[in-house]
């Protein structure tokens, strides 16, 4: 049986270990932890490489790697991480909403098309770094959720908590993200185009 055209492993890295840092970064927010994972890619990879195919292509197979070994590692952090920000204990987090529930002061108008500033290198260098100031359950919730695109039941074994905490925790996170990105991004553009 003929191999599948490309999938000789002296060139994966070549051909795919940028690629797969930077993914693995984005999620990870761990520069150690991504090259681990990566590293980490490409040993099962090679160690499985006759599993391979052909039906997607070689990056595409690397990369479904890649997330079965960040969902793993985010199981473990869950694991020994302690769940005082994940239980539904009130916390001092101030409510952008009244009484009535209706919005104290809006949030910013961020303006544009939110899938071109997505692809905007700055802008995603601040989304790492305000997800980076996330503790580590707002922050694995919010990747798997937002970035990865895990269903919510996928989410919920791998952190190991209910479906309303998993609503609480992602809720957090994306207020707190908010408000990063509101202090550190929007509000300097707004700065900056006056």
């Amino acid at each position: 049986m003929k191999k599948p055209a490309g999938s000789n492993p002296s060139g994966w890295v070549d051909r795919h270990g940028d690629y797969l840092f930077r993914y693995a970064m984005l999620r990870l927010r761990d520069r150690s932890a991504a090259e681990d994972l990566v590293q980490e890619t490409f040993l099962a990879a090679f160690k499985d490489r006759g599993s391979f195919s052909g039906n997607s292509s070689e990056a595409t197979w690397l990369v479904g790697i890649l997330k079965h070994k960040i969902a793993d590692h985010f199981r473990h952090q869950a694991r020994e991480a302690p769940l005082e920000d994940g239980d539904l204990r009130e916390q001092s987090d101030p409510s952008p909403f009244d009484g009535s529930g209706h919005w104290a002061k809006g949030p910013t108008d961020w303006g544009g098309n939110p899938a071109d500033l997505y692809r905007e290198k700055k802008f995603l260098d601040q989304l790492t770094k305000c997800i980076s100031g996330l503790s580590p359950n707002h922050a694995n919730a919010f990747t798997l959720r937002e970035i990865e695109g895990e269903a919510t039941g996928e989410i919920c074994k791998v952190l190991n908590v209910s479906e309303t905490n998993l609503w609480v925790i992602l809720h957090r996170a994306r207020m707190q993200l908010r408000r990063c990105l509101e202090t550190h991004w929007f509000n300097k553009s707004t700065e900056e185009g006056s």
